[in-house]
Formats: structure tokens, C-alpha cells, sequence
């Protein structure tokens, strides 16, 4: 069966009008191909179903094990979608809207300690890595997301000479720019791997792939092998570790949790306050050593 014309039509929609990413289409694109071969199995369409389909649809997933997250992203595709078919007069309802949406239970980010990025850092320089180098001191000082990392064009290195304050150019989620400040340790990894790349290419981290660059999966295996060569355990190492590794630090340096929002790119800062639960334990012996009350109570 060829793909489902009204699927299509809410991805162009997705992508022309609300700058969605070529991930993020990818995501929908396999969540409603799912939806439509359950619902083709009832004999029922898009246009007709109604509410106790979709009920009966998140119930099926519920017992074939599927995490409450996944479960939630996936009625989060539908709810997106029936939107769509309801504001372009394709229904007359949204079968979609009064859907309950499965209770999660918010899981900390996974961090790294100091120490241990350190260790990885030094791995690579000792394998004579330079890109690796670049790379890992490039997630850690900016909080990039993977797909931001090796999308990187050539020209984000351009605008970092002659500046006082070097900063990143970043396109994230929705298509957003924002501003990513870098130390000087960060810009220098990157020029040390700029001088000995001898092929040429519009990408910051090129590679002979269909994309042109480096994918976030084989990024993700190159941190598996380094930290397994760095005696570190490889199912704690990932770029998203990296990545909640920059916040949770900045977090327990003293930074502004609104800044740490900014650098993110996160959109609401309920998706940032997260991080405060890693220092919950540090930011109560902080409160219970220097609020005046409380030492009153000692």
C-alpha cells in the first residue's frame, strides 16, 4: 500500500507552515503509519472513526508493553493530526480531543560527573582523535542536541574567528535560532580538527553517507567504543548524557535556570525545571546553611 494522502498533506503542512524538522516529520510520518494499519484493520478511515476507535487504539498499545511516553507521543501525533483533518473541514470533529493522555512519571536526565568527561576527553586526545576531541569538548561546552551537533555547517566555525566572545549560531526545534557562547578550550578542539581535515565539504563533521554528515546513531557508537576504552560503562555514555551533563553542571555552578532555558533551546522552561531536582539534595544543604532562620534554628 502507498503512503495515506491526507498523511502526506498534514506532514507538508508540518513542514511548510510550522518549520517542523525533517526528525520530527520522520516521527509523525511513523506514528500515524502505525495508527493507519490499526485502523484499516477495524475497516474504518480517518474521516469516519470516532473516539472509541482512538480508545481502543491507545488501550492496544497499553497491553503490547508500550512505555506511558511512548504511549503519550503517539497520541500526541494523533491529536496533531485530527486537529488538522478538523480545521481543513476534512471532519467535523475531532474524534482526538478529549482523549486522556497516559500519567508519566517524569524520569531525571541521565548525567555524567566532571570526572568522568575528563576521562573521555583524555581517551580521545590519547587515540589522536581530533574530531572525537572536538566533538565531545563541543557537546559539553554548548548542550547541543545530537542532531544539532552533526548538522553543523562549515560556516558555524567562520563566525567564531576574530570574536571576543566566540559563539555558535544554532538551528533547533521549530527552526528557532539561538546564541551558544563557547570557552576557549571548545574553539580551540575545533580549530585543531579544522587544520588536518583535508576533505572538503558545506559540513562542519562530514562523512560519505547519504546525509553528507555525521549521523546522530554513528555518533552514539563512537561514544559507546570511546568509553568502553576509557573503562567507563557505555550504557551511561550517550550524547544526550553529554548534553544533560552541560545543564546539570551549569545548574549546580550557580547559573540562572532561565539562561540554562536559552541555551537549551527549550521552549517552555517547565522542560528545564527537570534539572532541579538533580541538585535538589545540594540546593537544601545551601538553603539550610545560609538562610538566617535557619541558622537561628540550629
Amino acid at each position: 500500500m502507498g503512503a495515506d494522502p491526507l498523511i502526506e498533506s498534514f506532514l507538508e503542512m508540518m513542514t511548510a507552515e510550522r518549520g517542523a524538522s525533517r526528525n520530527t516529520t520522520e516521527s509523525y510520518a511513523r506514528d500515524l503509519a502505525d495508527f493507519l494499519a490499526f485502523a484499516r484493520k477495524r475497516k474504518t478511515t480517518f474521516e469516519t472513526l470516532d473516539k472509541k476507535s482512538l480508545e481502543t487504539y491507545v488501550q492496544t498499545l497499553n497491553q503490547n508493553g508500550f512505555a506511558p511516553s511512548t504511549v503519550a507521543r503517539k497520541l500526541s501525533s494523533l491529536r496533531q493530526f485530527f486537529h488538522f483533518l478538523y480545521t481543513e473541514n476534512i471532519r467535523r470533529d475531532d474524534p482526538s480531543a478529549a482523549l486522556d493522555a497516559p500519567k508519566q512519571t517524569r524520569s531525571l536526565p541521565k548525567s555524567l560527573n566532571e570526572a568522568d568527561i575528563t576521562q573521555l576527553i583524555e581517551c580521545a586526545r590519547a587515540q589522536e582523535d581530533v574530531r572525537l576531541v572536538a566533538m565531545l569538548e563541543l557537546l559539553y561546552a554548548s548542550g547541543l542536541r545530537v542532531s544539532e551537533l552533526v548538522t553543523l555547517p562549515m560556516v558555524a566555525l567562520q563566525r567564531l574567528e576574530g570574536q571576543e566572545q566566540p559563539f555558535l549560531i544554532v538551528r533547533g526545534k521549530g527552526n528557532k535560532e539561538r546564541i551558544v557562547p563557547l570557552h576557549k578550550g571548545a574553539v580551540e578542539a575545533m580549530q585543531a580538527y579544522i587544520a588536518q581535515r583535508s576533505e572538503p565539504s558545506v559540513w562542519l563533521f562530514p562523512s560519505h553517507g547519504k546525509g553528507g554528515c555525521l549521523t546522530r546513531q554513528r555518533f552514539g557508537q563512537m561514544l559507546k567504543d570511546l568509553a568502553i576504552k576509557a573503562g567507563l560503562d557505555p550504557e551511561k555514555i550517550s550524547p544526550h548524557a553529554l548534553r544533560h551533563s552541560f545543564a546539570s553542571h551549569l545548574l549546580a555552578g550557580g547559573a540562572d535556570l532561565r539562561v540554562i532555558q536559552e541555551l537549551l533551546g527549550h521552549a517552555d522552561i517547565s522542560t528545564t525545571q527537570i534539572y532541579t531536582h538533580i541538585e535538589q539534595d545540594k540546593l537544601t544543604k545551601l538553603v539550610t546553611q545560609h538562610h538566617p532562620l535557619a541558622k537561628k534554628g540550629k
